[in-house]
């Protein structure tokens, strides 16, 4: 490597009531979620109590709305991650929405680009203190950047403090206005790091995911034999 070469700057997300266990907790892997996954996102957000839904869509959403909200997630036009436990139980999701940029007034001034991105996250109460929404978002910044978008935005409720504390510590531009707060965040281009990171992160989460797959399907199998007792 030439001498003269800086290495990128790296943000370390910590959300507030997330801390460092790594020692005690299995690592965070953020995938990509597909067509597939639709009926784990419906059950992921209908398991939200009424104040978490509140926080990840502004209001009280009721089941009939959640459901219709992921009938109509398209997953050729934007991007959704998420968390899963060793039972693909969701416990966190991360969506990732492409628009022009003549739809957000003010991002007319901040970018050149076509297009901006606003990312929302949900985090289930099993999966809080681990990082999760923490890593979903660094996910969703890197995969922006790849994507030749430059302008992040994140909309949510003055009173959403991990989503507040999310974005100040990734540096971003935070305007409050009648109990609501937006905030953008302008991003690196792309490089070959970036390219390299996401592709390796996605590559160690589709590994994760294939390994708790064989793992229970192995232990499904082996609770069928004759004499055989799960302890």
């Amino acid at each position: 490597m030439n001498t003269t070469d800086k290495p990128e700057p790296t943000v370390t997300i910590v959300v507030a009531g997330e801390h460092d266990h790594n020692a005690e907790q299995p690592a965070v892997r953020v995938k990509e979620l597909s067509e597939r996954d639709r009926h784990r996102i419906l059950r992921h957000f209908l398991a939200l109590d009424e104040h978490d839904r509140t926080l990840r869509f502004g209001m009280r959403l009721k089941d009939d709305l959640i459901t219709q909200y992921v009938d109509r997630l398209d997953f050729s036009r934007d991007t959704i991650f998420g968390v899963h436990t060793s039972k693909f139980k969701l416990i966190g999701v991360g969506h990732l929405a492409f628009a022009p940029r003549e739809a957000y007034p003010d991002s007319v001034a901040a970018t050149l680009k076509d297009h901006v991105a606003e990312f929302g996250v949900s985090v289930s109460a099993s999966g809080r203190g681990q990082g999760v929404g923490s890593k979903l978002f660094e996910r969703a910044a890197i995969h922006c950047r790849n994507a030749d978008v430059d302008t992040l935005y994140m909309h949510c409720l003055s009173s959403n403090q991990v989503m507040i504390h999310i974005a100040k510590k990734a540096g971003m531009a935070i305007h409050r206005d009648h109990g609501e707060a937006d905030a953008y965040l302008k991003l690196l281009p792309a490089s070959p790091g970036t390219v390299f990171r996401e592709a390796l992160q996605e590559q160690v989460a589709s590994f994760d995911y294939a390994l708790k797959a064989n793992t229970r399907a192995a232990v499904k199998w082996l609770a069928n034999l004759p004499g055989f007792r799960d302890d």
